[in-house]
């Protein structure tokens, strides 16, 4: 299961649970060895660790560079699937929705390496993937937005049905364009909810870095029309001390 710690790979795996012909026994995910925390979505490695540990599931983690080439990418990449294909896992599963070219690069990388790709919820309506995220009591917080599409005010609310009816025009309500990024602080499948707090908001820009940034952008990027030359607000999580509540509502 590829395993961003957001509301589509944690709706992806709960489909994946549900599927007969699916048994999800691993989560993958790649992290920034400069800042220790999730690619693109600015999580504490920690957090993500406590998420693995209440899914009950081996978490594998692939440590990046902060811009790494493709060619950094897809190696570091390869051991970490060739290390899963000796216990017998030769499939990956992702959270995508509606990105065709992403869908076809993911494919097209793992038939290089006698892999196949799944997508569980591939082309869900959002009606019906919301529906099911408040109705089966997923809780998330929205930790990364894109300056291009909204405004920071978005960064650390609680994904709720108030974020979204407060989206503007244009942005995707699943976020598919790389417009927010989200943590999962519980989900019907965790032992227990995870106790976190906000902390500061962080204002970060990405430049692009020669020669040609965009053609060598991994994966993690590609959702974003110009990734490389956008701004992106942060909010840092942080665990909470024991016997604290879950997030809840932004303060």
């Amino acid at each position: 299961m590829s395993w961003s710690g957001g509301k589509d790979s944690a709706l992806c795996l709960h489909h994946a649970l549900q599927s007969p012909d699916l048994r999800p026994a691993h989560l993958l995910t790649t992290l920034n060895e400069h800042y220790q925390r999730v690619a693109m979505h600015g999580v504490r490695a920690e957090l993500l660790r406590a998420q693995a540990q209440r899914i009950g599931l081996p978490l594998h983690e692939v440590w990046l560079p902060e811009m790494p080439s493709m060619e950094v990418y897809e190696q570091r990449m390869s051991a970490a699937l060739d290390a899963l294909a000796a216990q017998g896992v030769r499939t990956s599963l992702f959270g995508d929705l509606h990105l065709a070219d992403l869908r076809q690069y993911r494919e097209q990388q793992l038939a290089r390496v006698g892999w196949q790709a799944r997508f569980p919820i591939w082309h869900k309506p959002a009606a019906e993937l919301w529906a099911e995220f408040f109705d089966l009591g997923f809780r998330a917080v929205v930790v990364c937005i894109n300056e291009q599409h909204l405004d920071a005010s978005f960064c650390g609310r609680e994904l709720d049905r108030d974020f979204l009816r407060d989206l503007p025009p244009g942005v995707d309500p699943c976020g598919e364009n790389g417009e927010y990024h989200s943590f999962v602080y519980d989900a019907p499948y965790f032992r227990q909810p995870i106790a976190v707090q906000r902390g500061e908001r962080v204002r970060r820009t990405y430049q692009p870095s020669p020669p040609a940034a965009e053609e060598e952008a991994t994966d993690c990027y590609r959702a974003q029309p110009d990734p490389f030359s956008a701004a992106f607000w942060y909010c840092d999580l942080l665990p909470a001390p024991a016997g604290a509540p879950p997030a809840g509502p932004a303060a």
